[in-house]
């Protein structure tokens, strides 16, 4: 983290020579505050160009968490008679910690660098991504498509991708501000890999293409296969690019009413990673559903929540490749706001074989806004995954969360929200294997529930 401190020092001091240095007078950002709830996407602004700015930015978020754990895994003999889920006391988790350095380094052109300074899964500081975006063409020559500039936005890097509206109402890390509740979705959309975005949004028609290289982590090692077996006859050699797209519309109709439709689509034919196991820092509820001691299934599922951190999600564990479609309905009128998500996802059922397997996901929320500028709110969200964990597997599993939550803004800058969460696991298998042992299924019957209150700083 010192030397994070120190770049930054020598930046901003090196730059300080140059009279044109100014700090904030950032081009087409959105504000890290309360004025970014609803935000999707880019957008235009009419900042003026003042040179080379800086833009600083952090964010801070603190839970207190009051869940307890149930399972039915009841009068267990032999070697599984020890088998309990860990008992969780009423305590703060660890404070999260977000970082944010950008410049302005030309008319239309701007770098963005976002930093976890401290997260659940680590401790110490690093980096989660950075782009370049491009909103002018002027530094090619003045004037530059400056027509079709004028509604196209070019971000390159690796960045948080754009699949997907409900990662902009998730919670990343310390940055929460925009997520009325305190849970993400359970199955929980998110990567950053390395890539290019182009949008076009003119007159509420919403647009995006992409691609990535299908890469969480950067290398140039060769993709060496696996062996091919009878049940694993298809083994990857080569990582494919992954395509993104969105498609859309987003119109206010009147001071009132606000609509907002998007489709998007996702897909990688031979994928070295997951979507949905892609956020390194963590979930919100921290160590539920993990079992004590060594008797568990899965044997990874322990209270440690730092190598133990995706603790109440759903990750479809796709292999080979995936597809997946998202469909995001909003409306805002007045106060009340409703948002949902419909996603449909498949893959290859594991990996080594292209067999397609299907998992489906539909969330729901609805939030009341009210008070001196929208700084009060009560709302609830639903969601529901359903699929099968393996093709071979008798039932689909579900698994359905019911959130209620109320939140204050003290200031545009300052969130405080309070939660109840309950999260219900069903059809999953009474055992599962560990090294040829069966042993309890901690998800078997599974519940968790209880209250969690969040408070957030952002600017």
């Amino acid at each position: 983290m010192k030397k994070i401190y120190l770049l930054f020092i020598a930046l901003t001091s090196t730059f300080a020579a140059n009279a044109q240095l100014s700090f904030g007078h950032i081009q087409n950002q959105v504000p890290r505050d309360q004025r970014a709830i609803n935000v999707f996407d880019v957008r235009k602004d009419t900042t003026a160009y003042k040179g080379i700015s800086v833009d600083l930015g952090g964010a801070f978020a603190l839970q207190f968490q009051a869940i307890n754990s149930f399972n039915d895994q009841r009068d267990l003999n032999g070697a599984n008679a020890g088998y309990r889920l860990n008992n969780l006391t009423n305590d703060f988790n660890l404070p999260n910690a977000n970082m944010t350095i950008g410049a302005q380094l030309a008319d239309g052109v701007r770098v963005n660098l976002d930093i976890y300074l401290a997260s659940r899964h680590h401790h110490e500081t690093w980096v989660q991504g950075g782009y370049l975006q491009i909103d002018k063409l002027d530094f090619i020559k003045k004037g530059f498509l400056e027509d079709v500039m004028k509604y196209t936005t070019i971000k390159i890097g690796q960045m948080e991708n754009n699949y997907g509206d409900a990662h902009f109402r998730r919670s990343n890390n310390a940055y929460t501000i925009t997520n009325p509740f305190i849970g993400n979705n359970i199955m929980d959309a998110f990567t950053t890999e390395m890539g290019a975005e182009v949008y076009y949004n003119r007159s509420g028609f919403v647009s995006m293409i992409g691609v990535t290289n299908s890469k969480l982590n950067q290398n140039v090692q060769e993709v060496i296969p696996g062996p091919t077996t009878a049940i694993t006859p298809d083994q990857n050699t080569t990582i494919s690019p992954t395509i993104l797209a969105k498609l859309g519309w987003d119109k206010q109709i009147d001071s009132d009413l606000r609509i907002r439709l998007t489709g998007s689509y996702y897909h990688t034919a031979n994928s070295s990673g997951n979507l949905y196991s892609s956020d390194r820092a963590g979930s919100r509820f921290y160590s539920v559903m993990t079992h004590a001691g060594t008797i568990g299934y899965p044997s990874t599922n322990i209270l440690d929540s730092e190598s133990n951190k995706d603790t109440g999600r759903f990750n479809p564990g796709f292999g080979n490749w995936a597809t997946s479609y998202m469909v995001n309905p909003f409306v805002k009128y007045k106060g009340f706001e409703f948002f949902g998500t419909l996603e449909f996802a498949s893959g290859g059922d594991y990996k080594g074989t292209d067999d397609t397997r299907n998992i489906n996901q539909y969330v729901g929320d609805l939030v009341y806004r009210f008070g001196s500028h929208e700084n009060l709110y009560v709302g609830a969200k639903y969601n529901l995954v359903d699929g099968k964990l393996k093709n071979s597997d008798a039932q689909a599993v579900q698994v359905n969360r019911l959130e209620a939550a109320a939140g204050w803004f003290m200031t545009k800058n300052i969130l405080a929200k309070l939660s109840y969460i309950q999260q219900n696991y069903k059809n999953y298998q009474q055992f599962g294997n560990v090294g040829g042992v069966l042993m309890p299924n901690d998800l078997y019957g599974g519940k968790f529930e209880g209250l969690m209150f969040e408070a957030t700083i952002s600017f």
